[in-house]
Parts: structure tokens; C-alpha cells; sequence
């Protein structure tokens, strides 16, 4: 197992460093400076030149015991980390994925491998029909659904508002907040009293980011929804709340989210000094999809390194 960071940890390995500037120059030959790359099916997470650590870090307790969840975007990264961490607490996991079948599966062998059953589900969230798709084949497989992780997302990024054209503005508002709305719509008839939804927004919702406009904007929206479902579905007895991660080790940063001059210096200007991993955001959403955040909804949690946001 890979070797998990301690807590508090301040700062990064000289290994993680020359990892992050390793992905940078590889980025760097294939599009020059300045320049970002678009996310394939080739780009696993597994040959990225500083692994991103999704394994989870203690033995489970049962908190999820008899649960069913889908979680967007679970083929790698955050996805996976809270994929592979419901599994180990007792949850049978629907993986949705968009492109990548080949980390798709990779998550649902670490599922099954926690003794749990999976289902792989490719599906394009931003599409209005792909939600009854993957909720019904969800429900068909596993039996029933007990949370849903919105967590799928992409960026692009842009230093001139100018350079984002129509059809990447809707795009990133369909994948980002369309798609959680299309989610639930498909999911509510299925969630009972105890349900949750963790919905992942971002620090750039509470701090901007002059480089990602679009992506801001839709993590606003996402915060918006979050506590206005909340709102709407606790008289239900289904919570809603949110996580806001900072800067992340996941392959949308090296491989389609930054240029090669920001991947090689990625999450060092956070108090905590270095980017987080996957693993130590998923524990977020696994309190808030479980018992022990009962007494919570229409709230943000900030795995972030220690930047304040006071949100």
C-alpha cells in the first residue's frame, strides 16, 4: 500500500516534487508552454508520474453497512478515493465514468476487492437522459440507492474571459451543476427517509480563481443548489450538503485542468504548503453520506490545506 500522508503534514517530499515536475515536462513536450491538454481514455491514473493516493487509510467501522450509492466521476481521483472508502465501510458502489473504461474498472476492482459489489456505468452526466440511465441501472444491479455523490466535473482553463467560447461555457455548466440537477431529479423517487446527497463544490467558489471562470461560476451554482436542496428535501428526511476541496493531486490537474508552469508548483501556496490527496477528501464525504453527520445539512465542508474561506 502506498505510503498515506501523516497528519498536519507541512510541506512535500522531494519524490512528490520531482513527481509533479515530471508531469509538468511531459506536459510541457506534448503542448508547449502555457499550454493545457485535453483530457483521453489513454491518460490513466495509474501512469501519471505522481500517483495520486486514493487508498483509504483505516480499517472500516460498518458506517455504510447495507448502503447503496452512486458517485460521478469515480473513476479516478476523488471519485475513486470515495468510491474505494464507501466500499471498505460497507457500501456497494454504481461507478460512473465518462471516458476512461479502463480507470472505470480499476475502481470497481478495488470495490470488489473490499468484498463489495460494483457496477462500471459510462455516461455523459451533462445529458439530460443519462440520469434515469444510471440510476435505473444502478437500482437494477444493487438493489436500491441510498446516497448519491455528485462529484463528476471538469475545467478549462482561461486568462482572458474572451477566450471561452459559447460552447465550452455550456459545456462546463451542463457536466458541473446541470448534471447534479438531472442526478437528483432521477434519483429522488428512489431515496427514502436517511437518504443523503454530498454535493462537491470548491474553494474557487470562495475565493474565485482568475483562471477559471467558467469553473467558479458553476462551483457557485453547486454551493447555491446544495443548501437550497437541503431546503427543499429535510422535511423529507434526506440531507444535503456539500465538500469544497483546494487544491487536489487527481489527473484532471496534469492531464486537462493546468498548464505545465502551474502543474510543477501545484497546491504549494496553501498554508499546509502542498496540494491534498485523494484520500484525504473522501473521509468528507464519507461524515456526511453517513450517521455521524445526522445533526447536518445545507453544509460545506473545506478539505483545503488550511486556507480560511469562513463559509
Amino acid at each position: 500500500m502506498a505510503k498515506q500522508p501523516k497528519a498536519g503534514k507541512i510541506g512535500e517530499s522531494d519524490k512528490e516534487k520531482k513527481g509533479k515536475r515530471r508531469a509538468a515536462a511531459k506536459l510541457r513536450r506534448e503542448v508547449g508552454a502555457g499550454k493545457t491538454i485535453a483530457a483521453s481514455p489513454g491518460d490513466r491514473e495509474a501512469h501519471l508520474d505522481r500517483a495520486p493516493k486514493w487508498q483509504p487509510r483505516y480499517p472500516g467501522s460498518g458506517r455504510l453497512d447495507g448502503k447503496v450509492a452512486i458517485v460521478t466521476g469515480a473513476d479516478s481521483g476523488i471519485g475513486r478515493a470515495v468510491a474505494a472508502l464507501f466500499a471498505r465501510e460497507g457500501a456497494d458502489v454504481a461507478i460512473v465514468y465518462h471516458s476512461n473504461k479502463a480507470d472505470a474498472e480499476d475502481t470497481l476492482a478495488i470495490v470488489e476487492a473490499e468484498g463489495r459489489r460494483g457496477v462500471v456505468i459510462k455516461a455523459d452526466v451533462g445529458k439530460p437522459a443519462a440520469s434515469g440511465k444510471i440510476v435505473a441501472r444502478a437500482v437494477d444491479t444493487l438493489g436500491r440507492l441510498d446516497i448519491l455523490v455528485n462529484n463528476a466535473g471538469e475545467q478549462h482553463p482561461a486568462a482572458d474571459i474572451r477566450d471561452i467560447s459559447s460552447e465550452q461555457l455550456q459545456r462546463t455548466f451542463q457536466t458541473n451543476i446541470f448534471g447534479m440537477f438531472y442526478l437528483v431529479q432521477a434519483a429522488l423517487p428512489h431515496l427514502k427517509k436517511g437518504a443523503a446527497i454530498v454535493n462537491c463544490t470548491s474553494v474557487t467558489m470562495y475565493q474565485g480563481s482568475g483562471g477559471l471562470l467558467d469553473y467558479s461560476a458553476t462551483k457557485g451554482a453547486i454551493t447555491a443548489f446544495t443548501r437550497s436542496l437541503s431546503e427543499n428535501l429535510v422535511e423529507k428526511g434526506i440531507r444535503v450538503n456539500g465538500v469544497a476541496p483546494g487544491p487536489i493531486w487527481t489527473p484532471l490537474n496534469p492531464r486537462g485542468g493546468a498548464p505545465a508552469e502551474k502543474v510543477a508548483t501545484f497546491g504549494e501556496s496553501v498554508p499546509m504548503k502542498r496540494p491534498g490527496e485523494p484520500n484525504e477528501v473522501a473521509p468528507c464525504f464519507l461524515f456526511l453520506a453517513c450517521d455521524d453527520s445526522s445533526y447536518m445539512s445545507g453544509q460545506v465542508l473545506h478539505p483545503n490545506g488550511g486556507t480560511i474561506v469562513n463559509g
